[in-house]
């Protein structure tokens, strides 16, 4: 008799509390280190607790990835209860819990992790697919052969508002930060989908709300073949206004069987600040 399939990712992955409890989807949490203080992401932590140390410090928090021993303690009751596992990781190219995933899954029999080259709720695309999969019947190995063949199909993308967190995180220079920030650049930051890296895409200029409506309309009309069953609008915190705004329009596309509003977590909101938003789906 084929053994049960249970969808496993880290908290990176985006997924609102509903949305994990309909596919029945189980998270395991990164860290953040701050100020010496260590947290579970999402679990004694929020990116506003982040936000507020940052206008107060300046400083950002550390952020860590899932250990090899956390993931066997994490997956090993799952295989003890006759589970078969399929683990969605954050990106290899971002964080070494993908390899550190990988380590612990190869001392336990049945447990299939993913590198899913993404980020966020690029990731959390490809989690749902494999929830759905597993409840079509397909074995763990299946589930993750068919999600492998999903990733270069994910289109993540988020506008950055502000470079002052990618200045405090050394992914962006001063003066680069300035000189953005004085001219009203809002860089469009893509996700590699064949390997997980991110590279720099469009630079939109002038008011959030403006830029934001120009760039889901360019990304909408990037892709001939948009997969229609769901997409996410992802945030780091922004107003409800601008949050609302973009639903509607996204909505009235027509493209979407459903589109969900969730928030990122620490471990990405960290790096990019508030007011990052971004449109991500699947291509067919």
């Amino acid at each position: 008799m084929a053994k049960k399939v249970i969808v496993t990712a880290d908290s990176t992955c985006d997924l609102s509390e509903e949305l994990k409890s309909r596919y029945g989807i189980k998270t395991i949490p990164m860290h953040i280190n701050l100020n010496g203080s260590f947290h579970d992401d999402m679990v004694d932590i929020t990116p506003d607790d982040i936000y507020q140390n940052f206008y107060s410090t300046g400083t950002l928090p550390k952020t860590a990835a899932i250990s090899i021993g956390e993931y066997t303690d994490f997956f090993k009751p799952f295989v003890d209860e006759g589970y078969e596992v399929v683990h969605i990781n954050l990106g290899g190219a971002l964080s070494a819990s993908a390899k550190n995933c990988a380590l612990a899954a190869a001392e336990l029999e049945g447990v299939y992790p993913v590198d899913s080259f993404s980020l966020s709720t690029g990731s959390g695309l490809l989690v749902i697919e494999a929830a759905i999969a597993a409840e079509q019947g397909f074995s763990g190995r299946e589930v993750a052969e068919k999600i492998s063949s999903m990733r270069s199909k994910v289109s993540a993308s988020f506008i950055i508002d502000k470079l002052n967190f990618l200045r405090a995180g050394g992914r962006c220079s001063t003066l680069a930060m300035l000189g953005a920030n004085l001219l009203s650049l809002k860089p469009c930051i893509e996700v590699v989908n064949t390997d997980g890296s991110m590279t720099v895409g469009k630079k939109y200029r002038g008011k959030l709300d403006r830029v934001l409506e120009t760039y889901v309309n360019d990304r909408l009309a990037m892709f001939e073949h948009i997969k229609k069953d769901r997409a996410f609008i992802t945030h780091s915190g922004i107003s409800k206004e601008i949050e609302s705004s973009i639903y509607e329009l996204v909505k009235s596309k027509g493209i979407f069987d459903e589109i969900y509003i969730t928030k990122a977590s620490c471990t990405i909101s960290s790096h990019c600040g508030p007011n990052t938003l971004g449109v991500l789906f699947l291509t067919e």
